[in-house]
C-alpha cells in the first residue's frame, strides 16, 4: 500500500486508527495499525466494506481475524520465496547493460567531438591530402560508433532474453511455493491463503462458501502392505479425481499426509454435500493396480466432512467443523459423507 498524505492528514488518520483499535480492544501492533489506518483514510473501499460488515454484525476483532484481514489486503503471501538468487542475476544483467550504454554514450560523445572538430577545420583546408585526412578521421570514428551501436544492441537483446528467462524462473518459483510436489495440487500454505481470500470475498459479496475435508480410508494399510510407492499412487489417484471433479474457482489442495481439502466458493451446503458424494463414488470406483505386475491391490475409499462458512466466524472454527464432520464419517464406518452444520444460534447471531 502507498500513502501520499500530508503530515497533518496522516496524523489525523493515525489518531482515528488508534481510536478504532482502542474502542475494539485491538492490540496496536504495526499490522493492526496498517489495517485501521487504511480504514480511516477511506482509500481502500474493499477493506472498508469488509470491516463495516464485521462492525455492523458486532463481530469480535480477534488476533486471528485481524491477521486474516491483513493477509487479504495488506500482505504478500509469497514474501518468503527464496528469490535472492534471481534478483542477483537480474541485477547483474542490468548492470552489464548499463555499463555498455555508458560506453556507447562515451563513444557517441567522442564521435560528436570528432565531427565538430572536422566541421571547424574543413573551412581552412587548402590541400586534398588534408581533406582526405579529415574524412578518414570522421569515417574511422563513425565506424567505431557503428560497431559500438551493434554491440549495445546485441547486449540489450541478450539482457532482454535473460530477463525474460528470469521472469519465467520467478513465476516457476512462485508456483512451486504454492504446489504440493507429489500430487500437483495446491499445498497447505496455498490452501490457508486461498481460504482467507475466499472468505473475505464471500463476506464482501454475500455469497456462500463451503469446504470439504477428505481422508483416505485405511491409507496406512496400503503403505504397510505394498510400500510407499503404492501409497503415493493412491494419493495421486485421489488428486486426479479432485482435479476432474472440482471446476472453476474451486481449490482442491493436499492438506497434509493422506488428508485433502477443497474450497468451494459460491456453494451452498447441500450442493457441497452433493459434490462430496460424487467424489466419494468416483474414488470408490477406482482400483489400485500395480504398474509392473498388473496385480489388483484393492479399492480406494475416502471419508469426507462438509461444512459451510458462517459470515464473520473465525476460519479456524470453519476448519474445525469440517474436520469434526470428517472424524464423524470415520467413526461411523468410513467411505461416507457427513455434513456439519453451524450451530443455529451462530447463524441467527450474524443475520440479526
Amino acid at each position: 500500500m502507498h500513502y501520499q498524505h500530508s503530515l497533518e492528514l496522516a496524523r489525523d488518520y493515525a489518531d482515528q486508527a488508534i481510536e478504532c483499535m482502542r474502542d475494539r480492544n485491538i492490540t496496536p501492533h504495526p499490522n493492526n495499525f496498517t489495517i485501521w489506518y487504511s480504514y480511516a483514510s477511506g482509500e481502500y473501499p474493499d477493506l472498508a466494506q469488509v470491516l463495516d460488515i464485521l462492525i455492523d454484525n458486532n463481530q469480535e476483532f480477534s488476533e486471528e481475524r485481524n491477521a486474516s484481514v491483513f493477509n487479504k489486503f495488506c500482505a504478500n503471501p509469497f514474501e518468503a520465496l527464496p528469490m535472492h538468487m534471481i534478483a542477483e542475476k537480474m541485477e547483474s544483467e542490468l548492470a552489464a547493460a548499463m555499463a555498455l550504454l555508458q560506453q556507447a554514450g562515451d563513444s557517441a560523445a567522442k564521435c560528436g567531438d570528432t565531427i565538430e572538430k572536422a566541421t571547424q577545420e574543413v573551412r581552412s583546408v587548402r590541400r586534398a591530402e588534408d581533406l582526405l585526412g579529415l574524412l578518414n578521421a570522421v569515417l574511422t570514428q563513425t565506424r567505431a560508433m557503428s560497431k559500438q551501436s551493434r554491440d549495445v544492441e546485441g547486449q540489450l537483446r541478450r539482457s532482454w532474453a535473460e530477463c525474460s528467462h528470469l521472469k519465467e524462473e520467478l513465476a516457476g518459483a512462485r508456483q512451486e511455493a504454492m504446489t504440493d510436489a507429489l500430487t500437483g495440487l495446491s499445498n497447505r500454505k496455498m490452501f490457508d491463503f486461498a481460504l482467507r481470500e475466499t472468505a473475505m470475498e464471500a463476506m464482501e459479496s454475500g455469497e456462500t462458501l463451503s469446504i470439504l475435508f477428505l481422508d483416505i480410508d485405511h491409507f496406512k494399510a496400503f503403505n504397510d502392505s505394498f510400500g510407499h510407492s503404492v501409497g503415493d499412487q493412491v494419493l495421486k489417484l485421489l488428486a486426479t479425481v479432485l482435479r476432474d471433479t472440482c471446476k472453476g474457482q474451486d481449490t482442491p489442495a493436499r492438506y497434509g499426509g493422506e488428508e485433502f481439502a477443497v474450497i468451494l466458493p459460491r456453494t451452498r451446503l447441500h450442493d457441497a454435500a452433493r459434490l462430496a458424494e460424487s467424489i466419494r463414488c468416483r474414488v470408490a470406483g477406482k482400483t489400485v493396480v500395480h504398474r509392473k505386475t498388473g496385480e489388483h491391490m484393492g479399492r480406494v475409499q475416502v471419508s469426507i466432512g462438509v461444512a459451510e462458512f458462517v459470515f464473520g466466524e473465525p476460519l479456524r472454527q470453519l476448519v474445525e467443523r469440517a474436520d469434526r464432520a470428517l472424524y464423524e464419517a470415520k467413526r461411523t464406518g468410513r467411505n461416507r459423507v457427513v455434513v456439519e452444520e453451524a450451530p443455529k444460534e451462530k447463524r441467527l447471531a450474524f443475520s440479526a
